[in-house]
């Protein structure tokens, strides 16, 4: 409960909501009647985690478990860190204010790289120490019991920069693993007094064959001359040469919640979300998620409606909104988007449908949902040429594009979104030039038909810089220096000089950066530990991320970590083309899409070939060893 002192505290900071739990649909339990309580934390404030379905899926099924208890912890913004740690106040759940060092286990989820100094944040301010070996050390020498430290999500599919300070990593799905790990906790716990070992002992023997978990300690690496990894060595009989991921082959019947936390406060994602599918088959080469998630799985139709309905019922949200990689590539979309239509019609719900293939139907189902009052619609050609485009295999045409606009903008629309992507493998300042020339193409078809006055029409183009991301066919790509963006930047700039066209770009050093940690090894951790004892936290929020500081990381990292100096250690993960014959960091991890095919579409992608959606035809990823693919089971 809310005690004096915390109540001081809150009454001096922006959005104490952020801060107080009991929210509606907020799960009670009585502690001492579960045997395992963990603290599932989202490495960022509030409002932007529990924008996260992730949260509230793993939250819906670990609490309807009697011996698990479930509780969220969000990264105090900077107001309220300061005021915890000038009066001695440690990080809480905000279910039970139990300070998160008291638990068992403490669960961090991995959604963006940006966010790594966070989680030492949150670790130190719940009094914990941010060192898996200092953990251990202070348990054998001075019997402290600390919470095991488990980490997932995407970026654990490369877990390497984090190892000095996570204990268990959860690859893949987390719906049946999560809980399969707390239960094993549990069994720790009642067992290993009987056998003379430590609760952490028990627990990881007894997960450590499990799909999906890693535990780095169990695991030695050695490293060539070169800098480049030699090998990975078990420690231990008992873990994987490599650790397979966590699939929930059925997401049909797999719990989803219908009784969804409703903050106080407006957040990010403010609205009730159902996931139609998981995977994607389209195959963006650039792309880490159409990876990573495979194979596609959808929900039947009626279940998605019935989510939806009990969602809204038990919410009282006033948006609903459809998640998925693809919207419209859902098997039964038409019927499905009528249906939702309707039903959000008569309840005064609106319905947002994000990532929508612009076909005639979409438009219909665009035009119904946003009436007279047609915000802006969204394009990510992702490169300014077809060429390009068939090297990332993003299988769009200009064709495709133009059609698209002239129906948009026929339709009312005055506001297109165009989203890019600079330093892509082969790019050159031909493919830029292609960017402008199709903002300037839209803005002549526009012309075309609302006359030379063109109305309030407008066009922004953003462009991201390229991030070569484990297990996709670029991960052996060099990414562009500073000094490349920065032209590349200058150069948009002057070619995008267009009435009505906004230009709007990504920060250089933070993609660089974002390399770095993507790509990683165990040496990274140092910088990591480095730049957040600096005072860096907060690394994706512009006002907060302080370049020099991470500079001064690399540059004290480095000879420690046997590089001559902070630029030699950024280039060697940055700036170099990766051999595809060389261990890669993330090699201990088996996503089931095989290296194999992952060279052939890197060589693919070479002499721009494009590989066709897997809709159409199994192109040879190797998931169907695993699981029934998609091509073989649409759901009906």
């Amino acid at each position: 409960m809310i005690d004096r002192e915390l109540d001081s505290i809150l009454k001096r900071v922006e959005k104490p909501a952020r801060y107080i739990g009991g929210e509606v649909n907020m799960v009670k339990k009585d502690p001492a009647g579960v045997s395992v309580r963990i603290g599932f934390a989202f490495p960022d404030t509030y409002e932007i985690g529990m924008s996260y379905l992730g949260l509230q899926i793993l939250y819906n099924i670990l609490n309807q478990d009697d011996a698990v208890y479930c509780e969220r912890v969000f990264a105090p913004a900077r107001d309220m860190e300061q005021l915890m740690r000038e009066a001695g106040r440690e990080l809480y759940t905000l279910e039970t204010f139990e300070p998160v060092k008291n638990l068992g286990l403490f669960a961090f989820t991995l959604q963006y790289e940006m966010a790594y100094t966070n989680i030492l944040n949150m670790m130190d301010l719940g009094g914990i120490p941010i060192r898996r070996d200092d953990r251990i050390r202070e348990e054998q020498e001075k019997g402290i019991h600390y919470p095991i430290i488990i980490a997932g999500g995407p970026c654990a599919y490369n877990p390497e920069p984090l190892t000095d300070f996570i204990d268990v990593f959860l690859i893949g799905d987390g719906e049946e693993l999560l809980l399969q790990v707390c239960q094993a906790y549990d069994y720790a716990k009642s067992h290993a007094a009987g056998t003379g070992r430590s609760v952490r002992s028990v627990f990881e023997d007894r997960i450590a064959s499990m799909d999906g978990v890693y535990i780095p300690s169990r695991y030695d690496v050695h490293y060539n001359d070169d800098h480049t990894i030699r090998e990975y060595v078990r420690t231990s009989e008992t873990v994987p040469k490599r650790v397979g991921r966590a699939i929930v082959k059925d997401i049909e019947t797999s719990p989803f919640p219908v009784h969804n936390i409703v903050p106080f406060i407006d957040t990010v994602h403010d609205r009730a979300v159902v996931e139609t599918f998981r995977g994607c088959t389209r195959g963006c080469r650039f792309c880490q998620a159409g990876m990573i998630y495979r194979p596609v799985r959808e929900r039947k139709p009626d279940t998605i409606i019935g989510l939806a309905k009990q969602q809204l019922r038990n919410t009282g949200h006033d948006e609903l909104s459809l998640l998925s990689l693809s919207t419209s590539d859902y098997s039964d979309f038409e019927n499905m988007a009528t249906e939702l239509m309707g039903i959000c019609k008569q309840q005064n719900v609106a319905l947002s449908l994000p990532s929508l293939r612009l076909d005639s139907f979409s438009f219909r189902v665009l035009d119904e949902i946003q009436g007279y009052r047609k915000s802006g619609l969204t394009f990510a050609p992702e490169a300014g040429t077809q060429r390009l485009r068939d090297v990332i295999n993003k299988n769009i045409t200009e064709d495709d594009i133009y059609g698209a606009v002239r129906q948009a903008i026929t339709l009312g629309w005055e506001h297109i979104k165009l989203y890019f992507m600079i330093g892509l493998p082969t790019e050159t300042y031909e493919d830029l030039d292609g960017i402008a020339q199709i903002a300037r193409k839209i803005m002549d078809i526009n012309y075309d038909i609302r006359g030379r006055k063109g109305g309030r029409f407008r066009i922004t183009v953003s462009v991201s810089n390229f991030v070569p991301k484990p297990h996709t066919p670029f991960q052996w790509e060099p990414q562009d220096t500073p000094d490349d963006f920065i032209e590349k930047h200058n150069y948009l700039s002057q070619k995008l000089r267009i009435k009505g066209v906004t230009f709007n770009y990504h920060e250089t050093f933070t993609s660089n950066l974002e390399c770095v940690l993507a790509r990683g090894d165990r040496r990274i951790g140092r910088v990591i530990e480095t730049a957040w004892r600096s005072g860096c936290s907060f690394d994706a929020w512009t006002e907060y991320f302080h370049a020099e500081k991470w500079q001064e990381a690399f540059e004290k990292s480095a000879q420690q970590e046997g590089f001559a100096d902070g630029r030699e250690m950024e280039a060697f993960y940055n700036y170099r083309r990766w051999s595809e014959d060389e261990v890669l960091p993330w090699d201990i991890i088996d996503p089931y899409v095989t290296k194999e095919y992952l060279i052939k579409e890197a060589h693919r992608a070479v002499e721009e070939t494009t590989t066709h959606d897997c809709r159409e035809g199994c192109t040879g990823c190797g998931m169907n060893r695993h699981t029934e693919c998609f091509v073989n089971r649409i759901v009906k």
